[in-house]
């Protein structure tokens, strides 16, 4: 499906041109039908000669209009610039032309109307005219058909022109991530809600949860609509109607965007690759104010140049835009500012998400430029060297490009050895992050043992906090240096590979003596005197002793001792209390309810008034 729009000088027969074509009267209003001019967007719809069904997008063309305009031509796949055969191109002609080429729509007709008001040598002069306006735009080369709405010359050629030049152009791709930039709000009488707009980058189906951006409202699709069918999923490039359910009309504006939850993040600072429409009278300078157009949105924001104080006609730089507001836009996205009175310029955003920037550092702009290249190499390459880590996912997000394109491209820099794939090819960083993240983790092991070098490794969690990654990247790393023998797994704590505890002959000789006191009476041990805690803790990861309680310390095989003579009374008996398991050992009611106790903050046995009953076997 695709979305072809008018663009035009106002009272050049751009409606009039829609409803010959199609049979639909684009003007809506009252007001206009009282002013018999266009206000504010008009919709239509047109089966071309090989059966390919297309949505049209009619646009004010009126000076005081272009707002509106924007709204509606930015998601179209094709422009008709329409010219009146009896007035010639005119300054909004002018106008629309520049905003399509700032908006690069790559496709276009030019349709020359009325031409059942003039001769053939004054039509000849305003084709030569166009041709020498459109020259160094998009529009360059674009086919030309001359047509009357009133006596239908050409419009069956234009309908063919129209037919032929779509058969050529790519449809628009299905990235998953849909997005609705709404251009019309209203209600309709036993279903609520509606919105309409063209749907891009993915698709929507009725049932789907939807979120409603900049403002975080989350719907679900209740029902969709095309052309005024109905239907149950609607594909990017198609004019789409959608029932939003539990929504006011209130709640949703024109600029908004319906997507799927989860995935984009509204924004109010912009970097853009920004060029100056060639007509203006006056550049565009450093710290202007503007009016900032994407999609169907409209915010005031300020304008930042970042390589130079000014911008002259038809000159481009680099720029940041800081809105005061939010919208929902993402990087390769188009733009158009706008004084109030005049377009002044436009071009592609290239970051959604920047820090602000130093003007005149060459740093920022050449990250800019990598940003704004052609080669997604080029864009994944700067974009994982600002972000990393960063999972493959996000890349896709942030720089435009499509998931397939992003593997693409970070395979083969994989594959160079630019980039390193972590955590099942999904987690993306440079060679250098790698190796700076893995300094710092292993900087963070040895510090542990400086620190503790009686225990035989910091927990892994511990680790985890120190080193402040993602659950993914700390395991893909651990599992990567655990493989190439820089780090040692024992148990839950992780060393260094040549980390071994080394003991003093005093400190071994009070160990052997504390231990022996242990096992001298394994129920019930009195140490002569306590151990250091850190000499304890050393038993402890080592799985020699288990420490109950404070001054409660059993050897590892007395404590699995009582552990299953207690688990295999409560299999057969159901129930025991700490004076019974005090009598199965002979021991104290200290040592008895310390192993109770224990054994209840395990979740082997849970307390029931003054017994204990079995939740699980160990190790079940």
């Amino acid at each position: 499906m695709y979305t072809v729009g008018t663009a035009g000088h106002v009272d050049h027969g751009k409606s009039t041109l829609v409803e010959a074509l199609t049979g639909i009267d684009p003007d809506r209003l009252p007001v206009e039908k009282e002013r018999e001019m266009t206000v504010d967007l008009g919709f239509a719809w047109l089966t071309l000669p090989s059966g390919r069904q297309v949505s049209i997008v009619d646009v004010p063309g009126h000076e005081r209009f272009i707002k509106n305009m924007l709204a509606g031509v930015g998601g179209i796949d094709l422009a008709m610039l329409v010219v009146a055969a009896d007035e010639g191109v005119m300054r909004q002609t002018v106008e629309h032309l520049e905003i399509l080429d700032l908006l690069q729509v790559k496709r276009g007709v030019i349709v020359i109307t009325k031409v059942d008001l003039v001769d053939r040598d004054w039509l000849e002069l305003v084709e030569a005219e166009v041709s020498e306006k459109v020259q160094g735009t998009v529009f360059a080369g674009a086919p030309r058909v001359a047509v009357s709405a009133v006596t239908g010359e050409g419009l069956d050629a234009l309908k063919e022109l129209l037919d032929r030049v779509l058969a050529e152009t790519p449809p628009r791709p299905d990235l998953g991530r849909p997005r609705l930039p709404v251009d019309r709000v209203f209600s309709v009488a036993g279903f609520g809600t509606v919105v309409t707009g063209t749907l891009i980058d993915g698709s929507l189906r009725v049932g789907q949860e939807v979120e409603v951006l900049p403002r975080g409202l989350r719907s679900r699709v209740r029902g969709l609509q095309s052309h005024r069918q109905r239907v149950e999923t609607a594909g990017p490039g198609r004019r789409t109607a959608v029932n939003l359910a539990g929504v006011d009309t209130a709640d949703v504006e024109r600029g908004d965007v319906v997507t799927v939850p989860g995935w984009l993040t509204p924004t109010e600072v912009v970097d853009v690759q920004l060029r100056a429409v060639r007509y203006i009278d006056r550049p565009v300078v450093h710290n202007m104010e503007v009016s900032f157009h994407t999609g169907a949105a409209e915010v005031v924001g300020r304008l930042r140049l970042l390589d130079r104080d000014e911008l002259l006609p038809g000159e481009a730089g680099w720029a940041q835009i800081k809105l005061s507001g939010k919208v929902a836009a993402v990087p390769g996205d188009h733009f158009i500012i706008r004084s109030p009175n005049e377009t002044l310029g436009g071009g592609r955003i290239i970051d959604t998400a920047p820090r602000r920037h130093r003007r005149f550092h060459g740093p920022t702009l050449a990250a800019l430029a990598a940003r704004a290249g052609d080669s997604p190499e080029a864009r994944i390459r700067q974009l994982v060297a600002e972000l990393e880590p960063v999972l493959v996912a996000r890349l896709a997000e942030r720089s435009g490009l499509t998931t397939d394109q992003v593997r693409r491209a970070v395979a083969g820099l994989a594959e160079a050895g630019e980039l390193i794939l972590l955590g099942g090819s999904e987690l993306v960083l440079t060679r250098g992050g790698l190796e700076r993240l893995t300094t710092r983790c292993l900087e963070l092991v040895s510090a542990y043992h400086d620190q503790f070098p009686f225990r035989t490794g910091i927990p892994r969690e511990e680790l985890k906090s120190r080193l402040k990654v993602p659950d993914e990247l700390f395991e893909a790393l651990v599992g990567r240096l655990v493989a190439g023998g820089r780090l040692r797994e024992r148990g839950t704590t992780l060393a260094r590979s040549d980390f071994e505890v080394q003991l003093t002959p005093e400190q071994q000789s009070k160990i052997n003596r504390f231990l022996a006191e242990l096992a001298a009476n394994p129920f019930s041990p009195q140490p002569t005197e306590p151990l250091d805690p850190e000499l304890l803790g050393l038993l402890a990861d080592q799985g020699k002793v288990v420490k109950l309680a404070e001054n409660v310390v059993l050897t590892a095989e007395a404590y699995r001792q009582m552990t299953e003579t207690v688990v295999d009374y409560l299999v057969k008996h159901g129930r025991v209390t700490v004076a019974q398991v005090r009598d199965m050992f002979g021991t104290s009611r200290k040592y008895a309810l310390a192993l109770m106790e224990h054994l209840d903050d395990r979740r082997i046995t849970r307390r029931v008034g003054d017994e204990r009953v079995l939740i699980r076997r160990p190790g079940g």
